[in-house]
């Protein structure tokens, strides 16, 4: 057991082999499905992939960036270099899959249409709901990727792509980066609320 919980790669792989057990279980010993298996497994994929993008948009808003002034000077280079980078990478890739299984869902469940024109194009109220919050995850989506990301990149000199940038440039880029998070932090509170109100008051698959 200490083998596993003391890796990482092994700890995840042995939470996938479970779930795994489990999905074999759904489809044969209990295998009175009601619904089809496909839009429940990229929902499971959704809510893991949006668990690990909003759990980092929150420890950096709630935890890095609130500490970083308490830190001495001499102990910010580590979190900089070695912590935020390693971060951000799932940080952004969190935000991708989040996308792209959400319009997978969206597309495997038949409303696809409906949420994206909020409704214009046809729908239900809770097709509306979702779709206001797919908007709202489209919109950190871009946030992450194109503005706090490449901020980011300046701020931290990630891989040494910017080695000579000068210090107001990157003192404006970590500001550029911080804002578009708070931003996406307060986004993130009525993006949840409509995913959870399309399924949970409005019935949406």
């Amino acid at each position: 057991m200490a083998g596993i919980l003391t890796n990482l790669r092994n700890t995840v792989i042995a939470g996938f082999a479970l779930a795994l057990v489990l999905a074999a279980l759904s489809l044969t010993v209990w295998g009175d499905l009601t619904r089809p298996f496909w839009p429940f497994f990229f929902r499971w994929a959704h809510v893991i992939s949006g668990v690990m993008w909003i759990g980092l948009l929150w420890y950096f808003n709630f935890v890095q960036i609130p500490t970083m002034p308490s830190i001495p000077d001499e102990q910010k280079p580590a979190i900089g270099k070695h912590i935020a980078p390693n971060a951000l990478f799932w940080f952004r890739w969190g935000a991708m899959s989040t996308i792209v299984t959400g319009l997978i869902l969206a597309m495997l469940n038949g409303y696809i249409v409906q949420a994206l024109t909020l409704g214009l194009a046809g729908g239900t109220t809770g097709q509306m709901v979702i779709g206001i919050g797919m908007w709202l995850g489209t919109i950190m989506w871009f946030n992450v990727w194109f503005i706090i990301w490449p901020n980011q990149q300046k701020a931290l000199n990630i891989a040494n792509k910017y080695p000579d940038i000068a210090a107001d440039e990157k003192a404006k880029a970590a500001r550029m980066a911080m804002l578009f998070s708070r931003t996406n932090t307060l986004l993130s509170f009525p993006m949840l609320f409509a995913m959870v109100a399309a399924q949970s008051l409005f019935g949406i698959s």
